[in-house]
């Protein structure tokens, strides 16, 4: 999963967390209304939202370059 992010785009990688940011919203609302099928996804999911930040300022620091 790590490795995957790495060949999206900018732009790919703005909708990609916004996907994981709604889906982060409604685990969260699960688990305040008290089912969670998988407790670990609120946490790998907080994690992929940080991995797709991390590359998203890289893309505004100029670290990277839209190679496609």
């Amino acid at each position: 999963m790590k490795n995957s992010y790495n060949d999206l785009t900018y732009a790919e990688l703005v909708a990609k967390r916004e996907k994981l940011r709604k889906e982060a919203l409604d685990l969260r609302m699960a688990k305040v209304l008290g089912h969670v099928e998988n407790p670990l996804a609120v946490r790998t999911t907080k994690r992929n939202i940080a991995r797709l930040n991390t590359l998203i300022h890289e893309y505004a620091l100029g670290i990277r370059q839209n190679s496609k």
